[in-house]
């Protein structure tokens, strides 16, 4: 079973998302939250296996929260709208898995906390584009190589369907991989371009021209 923890000020997206949640069979949400302040000792009582937070809220919103979860924090999926931009990457600089528009369908939900929770990333390509095209101008606020070694092109593939939000499992399954190759490719991938998780992984490679929507196989030229 896969424990939840969910911040969320608005009433009434805090209660649709509790809603389709109940929906899946694996998933459990173990507390509930209106801010930051009260999200924190929830947290630290319950131990979820994911957050699912807020950018926008009183008292204290998503991105102090997500400071403020200390070194060894849970998987944590950023909930926003369209509007978000600067907010949503400062926070998956902070280190969040991820994000989710808050009109999430269940299907999109669901298969996003399960990635997080089996180590994978949630961001979804057409939006990913869209924010990371604000990137250019902005200081760097995490470690990396300024020269990362080439990538090979099963690694392209796997960086591809990696950015997509695919865990280990579904990119073993697309490409016809064991889960242990999987590994050892992402595992290859972060050290070549630098990065010490998949979420940064995922952002400094569209930043180096590797298309989150390209399909598998066509090589990106460095």
């Amino acid at each position: 079973m896969i424990t939840v923890v969910l911040v969320e000020d608005q009433t009434l997206v805090r209660e649709g998302i509790r809603s389709l949640l109940a929906l899946a069979d694996d998933i459990e949400v173990v507390g509930e939250a209106a801010d930051g302040l009260d999200a924190l000792p929830l947290i630290a009582a319950t131990s979820p296996d994911v957050v699912l937070l807020d950018i926008r809220m009183p008292r204290m919103d998503g991105l102090t929260t997500l400071h403020a979860l200390g070194p060894n924090p849970p998987a944590v999926l950023v909930l926003t709208t369209f509007d978000d931009d600067d907010a949503v990457i400062d926070a998956v600089r902070a280190g969040a898995r991820g994000y989710l528009l808050k009109d999430v369908t269940l299907d999109q939900l669901v298969g996003a906390i399960r990635a997080v929770h089996e180590g994978g990333s949630a961001i979804y390509p057409g939006i990913t584009e869209t924010l990371l095209r604000r990137l250019a101008g902005r200081p760097r606020t995490f470690d990396r190589f300024d020269r990362p070694d080439p990538l090979t092109s099963r690694e392209v593939e796997v960086l591809r369907l990696l950015t997509g939000g695919y865990s280990n499992r579904e990119i073993a399954a697309t490409l016809h991989l064991t889960e242990g190759t999987v590994k050892n490719h992402v595992s290859a991938v972060l050290e070549k371009l630098g990065v010490r998780d998949r979420t940064r992984a995922a952002l400094r490679g569209i930043e180096l021209g590797y298309s989150a929507t390209s399909p598998p196989g066509e090589d990106t030229p460095m």
